[in-house]
Parts: C-alpha cells; structure tokens; sequence
C-alpha cells in the first residue's frame, strides 16, 4: 500500500494549477474549434444554399439547380479539410522556429480573418467569403491539432501526460457539442443568425491569445532546441510548483545525449531514419485508421438512421444534441482513466467496441431492426471517443524524441486531414454501390488497427521518451545503446561537456544562492 500511497501524492503534486490552466486555455481556444467547425455548418445548411442561390440570383438573374447549389454546399464543408491538410504541412516549420506556444498564439490571427470573412458574407453579399473563411479555419485547426497535443505533452510529468494528452479531445467533443446546441432553433438555428454562428470561432481565440502569451514555452523546446537553460529552469518551475526539477532536467539530458542530431528532423530525413521505422508506420496507421474507422461516416448518416428508427423529423436535432453530450461524456471517461488502464487497451478497446457496432449496422440494416442501429451508432460514437479519438496524437507525441517530434506531427497531420478528405468523398459512392455492406469496409479497418495496436504497439504509461526510444529499438534492428552512443559521437561538445552537465551544475548554483 506505501508505494501506491506515494504514486497518489506525487501524481497530487505534480497536477499543479499552471498545468490545467494551460491545458484548458491552449485546448479551448484551439482544440474546441475544430470540433466546432465539424458540426457548425450542418444546422444552417439550407439557409446558406438559399443564400448562395439568392446571390447567383442576383448577380446572373438566374438561380442554380439542386447539383450545382449541392456542388457549392460540398465545396464549403470539405473545404474545411484541404484547409487543415495545408496547415499540417506547416506544423514542422512553426514549432521549430516560433516554438509551441509561440505557434499557438500566432495563428490566432488566422481565426479572426476567418470569422470576419464568414460573418460579413452576407454583409457584401458574397458567397465567395464563405468558403475562403472555412479553408483559413481549416489552416488554423490543422496546424493547432498538431501543436496542441505535442505542446501538453512535453510540458506534462510522464505520469500525467496521457490525462493531459486526452484533454484536447474532449474539448473537440465539446465544440461540437457547443454547435449541436447553439445551432437549435431555438438559440441561432435561425436563417438571420446564421453568419453569426458561423463568426463566433473569436470568442474563445480572443481568451486565448489575452491569457497565453502568459505561460512560459515548453521546457523541452527552450532547453534542447534553443539552449536557453535560465528559460528552461523557470518554466519547468512554473510548471511543477515545489516539486524537485532536478530529476527531470537529467532526464531531457538523457534524451539529448540519445539524439543522433541536435537539428530538427525533416520530413524526409524522418522517413529515411531507419531508428525509428516501426514508430513512423504506427502513427501511419493509428492516424488513417482512426478516419478510416467509418466515425465520419456515421456522423454523415446519423440522421437518417434516427428518421429510419421512426424518431420524427423535428425531434431528431434533440436527439443529435444527445450524441453529442455521449462524445463529451465519453471523451472524459477516457481522460480520466489512461493513467489507470495505459494507452494500449483505450486503443484496443476503442477500435474493437467500433468494429463489432459497425458490423451492427450492417446487420441491422439488412434485418430492418432501426432501434438496434441507433444503439450500434451510439456505441460507435462512444467507442471513438474514449480512445482512438485522443490517443493517436498522444503517442506522436510520446513515440519520438525532440528532433523527430515536428516531422512526425507533420506526417500524422497530414494523412488524418488526408483520409478525413478522402472518406467524405468516397462514402457517398461506397454507401450506394455496397448499400448496407459498406460498413463490413469499417469493420476490417477496425479490426486490422486493433490488432496492429495488440501486437505491435508498447504500453508508454509512465516511460520517459528515451525509454520509449528504446522500446523500439529490438524492432527496428538496432542495438538499445547504439542512438546513444551515436549522439554523443556526432556531438563532440556534448561528449566534452558529459551531456550538459553545465546544465545540471548551473542549476545547482541557482538553487544554492537561494
């Protein structure tokens, strides 16, 4: 019982206010906002093709048939994911030069050109806007889903970064929540709100980018990229309070003599690095499967499942608002037990849970049994959310070291924009030529990630990178000592300083003139 008494204290201790202030002020002014974004055009959807018509109308003296005004529609939703696969691509070079929080706080400008666009559109009676700001929301979301994560997981204590690795999730969950409820006719599913529903993205950015600026940067990133060990030492103290440091600074020493290159990794230098071969295939295929898992899918069909089911018409925005209080609820379920149950069997469980409820479908379909498709779509929804939701970005993050860390985001980034793209685009013609048999498709994917992840895959809960690092290394066919040893080579004024032992000298003083 005494060493569980001492996890439980120093877990206490190392949950400190500055950590959850900055995972709840970096998530809900960026994180929330995609998830936003998903659900905000579907309750205005008609409005804003009457609106898109009334503008043709105006301009040519003639209308636009279903196709084409359908066409226009499809360009505003998807636009939104050409948008974020542009700003993954970029995630590599910002964080390496701005920083993590640093990128934080510059995109915001991203959202406030967005919101103005999308909320003077029909000021200037200009479809045009519309799309230009849903492709700079995009950006700004691409960018942020990668930096979010990867900014909470190097400021966080390894034993608590898989709680707050979880938290931007459940804050995606929550914004689309937010826009299920604010888009009830009731609040502003009115056609005169609609431009302010989609311009309200600046509320939570403004909070953002006033408190942000204020938290220091990640520690990692200021002591192993930028060499600034008086930054390092009070950040890491904001972070933890009156916890020791000592400890943790060795440890960032430990993962710098491990570094083969103390430069930031390329894109293409990542994929050439045969050190970490079986971490790149993994965010490959966590990152697809995760949208390949048909969650998309069933978010695309939801409600006619539910008008299928005998729910009438006007009742079933209610009852979508109610799926997405399971996301929340769901989400938090999976926060708040990762640190208990490992990243491993969320991920196992998730995928699993989704592929059996996709093969539910499928047969509840053929069968004609509607109520057992609405169980089959909550259990998916619930089953996404409380692990393959939030855990592929965790361990992108936690499955590289420091130099590798911005490719890997760039890569992961860009395939899950990717395969989001590409399954709103495919599903429709999957759905009408396979029919009901189209989520037998999910189902193996389901299944192939779950038993990848079962395999493949180490439990990280509690590992320090360098421990992760060399998890790997019997698989990629190197030797646990090998990286090490080779960082110190390439790296003769680390060898000749025994790995910053200045570091851990200059600390020493510090804390003596105290």
């Amino acid at each position: 019982m005494e060493p569980k008494r001492v996890l439980l204290e120093t877990k206490k201790r190392s949950l400190t206010k500055s950590l959850l202030a900055v995972a709840f002020l970096a998530s809900f002014g960026s994180s929330m906002l995609y998830g936003y974004n998903l659900a905000v055009v579907n309750s205005p959807a008609e409005y804003i093709k009457a609106f898109y018509n009334q503008t043709m109308v105006a301009r040519n003296r003639t209308g636009l048939d279903d196709k084409t005004l359908t066409l226009f529609y499809s360009v505003t939703v998807s636009v939104f994911a050409i948008g974020g696969m542009v700003g993954s691509l970029t995630v590599g070079i910002l964080v390496t030069r701005f920083g993590r929080k640093g990128t934080l706080v510059r995109i915001t400008c991203l959202v406030f050109i967005a919101g103005a666009f999308m909320g003077f559109s029909r000021t200037f009676g200009s479809p045009e806007m519309i799309i230009v700001g849903r492709f700079i929301t995009g950006v700004h979301s691409g960018i942020s889903l990668s930096v979010v994560p990867m900014y909470l997981g190097e400021i966080a204590p390894k034993n608590l970064r898989g709680f707050l690795g979880l938290v931007p999730s459940i804050f995606i969950c929550l914004g689309v929540f937010i826009a299920q409820i604010l888009g009830l006719h009731e609040l502003l599913g009115k056609e005169e709100h609609w431009p302010l529903f989609l311009s309200l993205v600046v509320i939570p950015t403004m909070f953002q980018l006033m408190l942000l600026p204020w938290f220091p940067e990640s520690p990692r990133y200021l002591l192993l990229e930028k060499r600034n060990v008086h930054a390092t030492i009070t950040a890491l103290k904001w972070y933890r309070s009156k916890v020791n440091i000592q400890a943790e600074i060795e440890e960032m020493q430990e993962e710098q003599r491990s570094m083969s290159s103390v430069q930031t990794v390329s894109v293409i230098g990542l994929m050439k690095d045969r050190s970490v071969r079986w971490q790149v295939i993994t965010i490959v295929v966590v990152n697809i499967g995760m949208q390949l898992s048909g969650i998309d899918a069933i978010w695309f069909y939801t409600n006619t499942i539910f008008e299928n089911a005998g729910i009438p018409v006007p009742q079933i925005q209610y009852t979508t608002v109610g799926t997405g209080a399971i996301e929340v609820i769901a989400g938090c379920v999976g926060c708040f037990t990762i640190e208990r149950l490992g990243r491993r069997p969320l991920m196992i469980g998730g995928f699993t849970f989704m592929g059996i409820c996709c093969a539910g479908i499928t047969l509840s379909l053929m069968f004609q049994s509607h109520y057992i498709s609405v169980a089959c779509v909550v259990g998916i929804i619930a089953g996404f959310c409380i692990g393959p939701a939030g855990v592929p970005f965790l361990i992108t993050a936690e499955l590289f070291k420091q130099s590798h860390r911005p490719a890997a985001y760039t890569v992961a980034g860009c395939l899950n924009w990717l395969s989001n793209f590409t399954i709103g685009f495919v599903f429709p013609f999957l759905q009408m030529s396979a029919g009901a048999y189209c989520y037998l498709v999910f189902f193996g994917v389901c299944t192939a990630v779950a038993a990848y992840v079962f395999f493949i895959v180490p439990e990280t809960k509690n590992k320090t990178f360098v421990e992760i690092s060399q998890m790997f290394a019997a698989r990629n066919g190197m030797l646990e000592e090998e990286s090490s040893e080779l960082g110190v080579a390439n790296n003769p004024q680390l060898a000749k300083t025994n790995g910053y032992g200045a570091v851990v000298l200059q600390y020493d003083v510090m804390e003596k003139k105290k």
